[in-house]
């Protein structure tokens, strides 16, 4: 019987080069891999994200994790697998002009503040850790966003949102004080020209990470690995093989670094062996048990922010796979 040909849609990542170079191969199905960065506007202005959730372009699809809650939510037609190829710290991806009177994040409340979109997932995990580490409310900051939200959703009243044009440059706002700060998954691009005018919120970004990971235990998830409901019904096996696929690539993925000058970084090996006293042998784990508290987290921060239309249940929202 011939395998089923499923397509796949994936940033590329050190863990998923395991899957480009064929080193880590699923059992049982003929998959076709696809890298489609997170940005990519191959299809009429839009990203992985929207092609995936707004086309069904591919089979499976790295996906926001916000975007992926509020559609299970609506009971549009997709279901992830706990695997959660992207995470990241809120904290260290705070930015702030230099001139602006922002020293702590309590001094963001009444700020024009800059966010990509509203609901994607850097973006929901820092308005929530702002009030849940710092006590300092979402509600009360005037957001401004640069480009429009995957799905569509209703904003909670009283709430300051400004969409602006597309032709807006949010990174030079950023730089020339026209918005105080800036809550990204990636460097405002000033900063990646050598903008002196921009710098982190935190003094010690490093510092602060370190201490939420401390103190609540876990990595935060970005992204998830999602199929069209269609395909697993048709092909219920592909869910268990990916995801043991999935675990094979990571592994693969730490022998990597046993090499001292496999990455760009001079001092990459270090950086590896330094990690791994800090946040432990696997800061990534796949799996429903091992990530319950951080998705729970995430689950109560999109429920408080208006984005997910009804409580669910990780058994709900995932395939309990482990």
């Amino acid at each position: 019987m011939a395998k089923p040909r499923l397509s796949i849609a994936l940033s590329h990542y050190d863990r998923h080069v395991p899957f480009f170079d064929g080193t880590a191969q699923p059992d049982g199905i003929d998959l076709n891999i696809l890298i489609v960065g997170q940005s990519d506007r191959q299809r009429n202005g839009e990203d992985r994200h929207e092609r995936m959730l707004q086309h069904s372009e591919f089979d499976m699809a790295e996906l926001s994790l916000s975007s992926y809650l509020m559609a299970k939510s609506r009971s549009m037609p997709f279901t992830a697998i706990p695997v959660f190829p992207r995470r990241l710290f809120s904290l260290s991806q705070m930015w702030v002009t230099v001139d602006a009177a922002v020293q702590s994040p309590h001094d963001l409340i009444g700020k024009r503040v800059g966010l990509h979109s509203f609901q994607n997932t850097l973006a929901t995990l820092s308005k929530g850790d702002l009030q849940s580490e710092f006590n300092v409310p979402w509600r009360e900051i005037h957001w401004v966003l640069s480009k429009k939200d995957n799905i569509e959703f209703e904003p909670e009243k009283g709430v300051k949102i400004d969409r602006l044009p597309d032709s807006a440059d949010i990174g030079a706002m950023l730089e020339s004080g026209e918005i105080s700060a800036m809550m990204t998954p990636h460097p405002p691009k000033p900063v990646l020209r050598g903008s002196k005018k921009i710098r982190r919120l935190f003094a010690d970004p490093k510092a602060e990470d370190l201490r939420y990971f401390q103190k609540n235990g876990f990595f935060p998830i970005m992204h998830v690995v999602a199929f069209k409901d269609e395909v697993l019904k048709n092909h219920p096996e592909a869910a268990r093989s990916l995801f043991d696929t999935f675990e094979r690539a990571k592994r693969i993925c730490r022998e990597f670094y046993a090499d001292p000058n496999w990455s760009w970084l001079a001092w990459g090996r270090q950086a590896f062996e330094e990690e791994q006293k800090l946040l432990g042998d696997d800061p990534w784990p796949y799996g429903l048990e091992k990530n319950r508290a951080n998705l729970e987290r995430f689950v109560d921060y999109s429920l408080d922010q208006g984005l997910m239309t009804k409580k669910m249940t990780l058994e709900e929202l995932f395939l309990p796979l482990n």
